[in-house]
């Protein structure tokens, strides 16, 4: 995987190059220049308005009681292709652009989820969450040997052999 990775932080820069070098001969320097930096503004509005769109599906589907996976993924696979529309390069925007497309982005998505298992939080063990519903919430302190004493002090103030002098029933009127 990491010979992989290295590949392709090799090949994709040499890809666009000979792109940017072809495209910049047919159409010239400035104006390839020009549609890299629209394509990156175009991605960008992009971004934000299916970004959001995905955000309230969440929210919906998490106000409904279920677990957004699906627009984990959509939103993982947006925040990917925004950053190969930042990437100046046509080979690495023709990739983001299709990656704002929902079909395509539903079929990795689904691709994706049949491949990792998505959990609520680290060491979430399925098989737990079937045998028990119960859930106990709380919170604890700790005490020392020195707490511990003044909480017994305090408790035997108030018994019948101890009685509290503030209190307004053990005064005499």
């Amino acid at each position: 995987m990491p010979l992989l990775f290295l590949a392709a932080l090799i090949a994709i820069p040499i890809i666009e190059i000979t792109v940017f070098i072809e495209i910049g001969g047919e159409i010239g320097a400035f104006n390839t220049i020009i549609l890299t930096i629209l394509t990156a503004v175009a991605g960008m509005i992009l971004l934000r308005i299916q970004g959001l769109s995905i955000l309230t599906q969440a929210q919906a589907r998490i106000q409904k009681g279920e677990t957004p996976a699906k627009e984990i993924l959509n939103g993982l696979l947006l925040a990917i292709a925004g950053l190969f529309l930042l990437i100046p390069g046509f080979v690495t925007d023709s990739i983001g652009f299709l990656l704002f497309l929902p079909p395509i982005r539903s079929f990795l998505a689904l691709w994706l989820g049949k491949r990792f298992i998505l959990s609520a939080r680290p060491g979430y063990d399925r098989s737990y969450s079937s045998r028990s519903s119960t859930v106990i919430d709380g919170e604890f302190h700790v005490v020392d040997e020195e707490d511990d004493k003044k909480s017994e002090d305090i408790t035997k103030i108030g018994t019948k052999n101890n009685p509290n002098p503030d209190s307004p029933w053990s005064k005499d009127n």
